[in-house]
């Protein structure tokens, strides 16, 4: 009905000079001493004519309505679906083509430059990997608290440069999942491995048991999840240590005795940038961390939450909401 009435409303000039024709016409016979009805009988015929042209031509617009609406989510599309622009209004059709044409300059202007991004970062993160794994050659034959300390430091490092490839690949279209059915203990193991060193640095414990389950996932991608989560529990945990285990419903649980999470901080704690009371004391956290598991999560079709209580440590779970998912 909004397009019904917008209709009437755009051709009311058109409706109101008929009607003010029919008027004239009545008026003047009535000047004259004609019968009004001499009139009103033409008038009638006019006026079917004129609601059968005005309903036909609404038939039009109603199509070419549609067919707009459509487009507003096929952005890639709309050159080649837009309907024919041959009515006196063809200026809008010229305005719109030439937005859509420049849109799509616009569009693969910054696909390059994105590209361009990735491609750079790709090889920085290849580059610098290089001069940190000769700094872990070099403290590999030395067993001292200061060598501990400095793998560990160069763990951190390793550990944020995958993190920034990892945020710009979430950002790209394209994506490397490979999804098919894991060991679930196989990616929690390297996992726990990469982060041998903090562990030992630490002296906080270890507490996993394997669990023999199965997941459909990405093995690359989960295990950056697991090993963030354990990054963040090492970080904020001084004494004690760490477990792992499935619980009762399938979810992969890493649980810590570090300082835990304000209640008011949780709701929060997957925003891009958001830090926490306890991250801005910690003044080394980036808040991209939590936000890039959530993303990840999400696009393997998994689910993330978060349980804790200030100074009384905290659980993290992760679903596995493809685990039951049958392959032929």
């Amino acid at each position: 009905m909004g397009l019904l009435f917008r209709y009437v409303m755009y051709h009311k000039k058109l409706i109101f000079l008929y009607a003010a024709f029919c008027g004239i016409f009545c008026f003047s016979f009535y000047l004259y001493h004609i019968p009004v009805k001499a009139a009103a009988y033409p008038a009638v015929v006019c006026a079917v004519i004129f609601i059968a042209a005005a309903c036909i031509d609404y038939v039009k617009v109603y199509e070419r309505h549609k067919v707009l609406r459509r487009l507003c989510s096929i952005p890639d599309n709309i050159l080649d679906e837009l309907p024919e622009f041959t009515d006196y209004y063809n200026d809008y059709g010229e305005i719109i083509e030439s937005m859509c044409i420049e849109n799509r300059r616009l569009n693969t202007e910054l696909t390059g430059r994105y590209a361009d991004i990735i491609d750079y970062f790709t090889v920085w993160v290849h580059q610098i990997k290089v001069p940190i794994s000769s700094m872990y050659l070099a403290l590999k034959n030395e067993d001292s608290a200061e060598s501990r300390r400095l793998q560990a430091g160069l763990k951190r490092i390793e550990q944020y440069v995958d993190m920034v490839l990892t945020y710009l690949r979430l950002e790209s279209e394209s994506t490397d999942y490979v999804i098919k059915e894991y060991d679930i203990d196989d990616i929690i193991r390297q996992s726990v491995r990469r982060m041998s060193g903090e562990f030992i640095y630490r002296k906080l414990y270890l507490q996993y048991s394997e669990t023999g389950k199965k997941v459909v996932t990405d093995e690359k991608w989960l295990g950056f999840v697991i090993e963030q989560i354990l990054s963040n529990a090492l970080k904020y945990t001084k004494e004690g240590g760490i477990k792992i285990y499935i619980n009762d419903i399938g979810q992969i649980c890493i649980e810590d005795t570090g300082i835990g999470i304000a209640s008011e901080d949780l709701p929060r704690i997957f925003e891009k940038g958001y830090t926490g009371y306890n991250g801005r004391s910690d003044r080394k956290a980036s808040g991209i961390g939590l936000y890039l598991c959530r993303r990840i999560c999400s696009n393997l079709g998994h689910s993330i939450e978060v349980l804790s209580d200030d100074g009384q440590g905290t659980i993290v779970r992760i679903g596995l909401g493809r685990e039951e998912y049958e392959f032929e």
